[in-house]
């Protein structure tokens, strides 16, 4: 359903609720306020990215990915400041099965914007990994940097830390032998 749509039906709702409250019935009023308070609720938080996030939290990506396929076009589905989310989420689904191809997703992220700090290094911290994969370490330095100003909170400074032993590891080739360091 359409945002416009979705405001719509919300204000008719709520004048519903305003007009019973005017008639009297107080308590049909307050609860059909309430109802179209939900629906414009949905304006702000579409109810199929909250499922897909509880999903993924849950490890169950198959039922994640069934939700946000429920988002055909999340241009007009979708509050301006969730579509930076909704690509988070894809790509976040897409690293699981194809790494390399969840980089666009990551990036487009990014650049719609996201309003929470640490979800936007859990971005960079993704692109510093797919960079590792692509032996690319100064981009990967980069991100991690990045990645490390924008948690704020301490939340990834446990996958911030593994992933620059593993940059750290990256130096090292194996030779006949063992490793021999640059």
């Amino acid at each position: 359903m359409s945002n416009i749509v979705r405001l719509i039906i919300s204000c008719v709702i709520m004048g519903a609720g305003v007009t019973l409250c005017g008639f009297g019935f107080w308590g049909w009023g307050i609860l059909v306020f309430i109802l179209g308070g939900f629906v414009l609720l949905t304006f702000f938080f579409n109810e199929n990215m909250l499922i897909a996030q509880f999903y993924l939290r849950k490890e169950n990506t198959a039922k994640s990915e069934e939700w946000l396929a429920k988002i055909t076009d999340y241009e007009k589905q979708l509050y301006k400041n969730q579509h930076g989310y909704y690509n988070l989420l894809i790509g976040l689904l897409e690293s699981r099965k194809a790494p390399m191809k969840s980089e666009k997703y990551f990036k487009k992220a990014l650049s719609l914007g996201m309003k929470m700090s640490h979800n936007i290094a859990l971005a960079k911290l993704s692109l510093a990994g797919i960079a590792m994969a692509k032996r690319n370490k100064r981009e990967a330095q980069m991100y991690l940097s990045e990645a490390t100003k924008d948690d704020k909170n301490k939340l990834l400074a446990d996958q911030i830390k593994m992933m620059k032993g593993q940059l750290a590891q990256m130096d090292k080739q194996v030779v006949r032998g063992g490793y021999r360091q640059y």
